[in-house]
């Protein structure tokens, strides 16, 4: 029930993980484009005002030649009147500019609430991932009853119904100390499913502890067991 319990849990975490990874993504995204949407909105707006400056300078020069040169001043009024209507049409597309900015503004706005509404989104998840591995870790650490007592007091009794692997897996951890299905799994050269099966065996059966605190699991030869393992040793030296 309790290893029941520990699988639906890493299932939840696993999921609620990548839905806070997406919701990450998400974010990201949004802010990217928020950058490139500011970088050209203020390109455009530089390069509008550079072009109104020039207009005007060239509007102030063409003035100055107005005054000086009163025999040119019907064509230079002309031209004048273009600039001016150059620059009006300028002046116009800059306010419609203007107002695209508020609008972008507004827009901005409802992407940075987006972006937090996801990041609160994405600390509730994780708050519900805290409290699930917290669950996690208190139902492993009830007790299980029976698994004390399933291990043979003599020694002979203890490892006559091990195969070859089990017991070489025991006398490894009982050798070397604490590892996880994985490690072992390279040790004995044994499936991932084949080694799963064969650890879980000898835990249920009494042989090995296991700190569930973190995935995956270190399981660790019992004091009892150890004995056992290290008695031939103790007799031949």
């Amino acid at each position: 029930m309790v290893d029941l319990l520990i699988i639906v849990a890493f299932i939840f975490l696993v999921t609620a993980f990548s839905a806070a990874f997406g919701y990450y993504k998400a974010v990201v995204k949004i802010r990217k484009e928020y950058e490139m949407a500011k970088e050209a909105f203020n390109t455009i707006i530089l390069s509008f005002s550079r072009e109104l400056r020039r207009a005007t300078e060239c509007l102030q020069a063409i003035s100055y030649k107005v005054e000086a040169n009163s025999a040119k001043s019907g064509d230079a009024l002309k031209t004048v009147r273009e600039l001016q209507n150059r620059l009006n049409l300028l002046e116009g597309e800059t306010r419609e500019l203007l107002e695209d900015k508020e609008r972008m503004s507004i827009r901005l706005s409802a992407i940075e609430k987006q972006s937090r509404d996801i990041t609160e989104a994405h600390n509730a998840i994780l708050a519900r991932v805290s409290l699930i591995e917290e669950k996690a870790q208190k139902a492993s650490s009830l007790p299980e009853f029976g698994v004390e007592t399933a291990i043979p007091i003599k020694r002979e009794k203890a490892l006559a119904k091990l195969t070859e692997t089990e017991l070489a897996v025991l006398e490894m951890l009982a050798a070397e100390g604490p590892k996880t299905a994985p490690e072992i799994k390279e040790r004995v050269r044994l499936s991932r499913e084949h080694t799963a099966r064969l650890m879980k065996k000898l835990y249920e059966e009494g042989y090995l502890e296991r700190d569930s605190s973190k995935i995956p699991f270190k399981y660790n030869v019992k004091k009892e067991m150890e004995k056992f393992l290290k008695k031939p040793e103790t007799e031949t030296a």
